[in-house]
């Protein structure tokens, strides 16, 4: 199992971490940000291919930010496949 330390950039998030056991995301957890909301997406995620989690993740825009913390979650997983 790989664990992930990701600094996200644009976002209120300070800090995603997760682990992957393959091509499999577990254990995602987000430091800052919208705790219910960012709880939710690591419950959503759990069990998930990282190829899925990018596709459906992947461009999601916050507040007009060009970014947001599931857009970061999925550069996270790109950078550490």
């Amino acid at each position: 199992m790989k664990s992930v330390t990701f600094t996200p950039r644009g976002v209120c998030s300070r800090q995603i971490k997760l682990d992957l056991d393959g091509d499999i995301v577990r254990n995602v957890s987000f430091v800052g940000g919208c705790n219910g909301n960012l709880q939710g997406i690591g419950k959503l995620v759990e069990g998930m291919k990282v190829d899925e989690v990018i596709q459906r993740l992947e461009g999601i825009n916050c507040n007009g930010k060009g970014t947001s913390c599931p857009d970061q979650l999925a550069k996270a997983l790109k950078e550490n496949r």
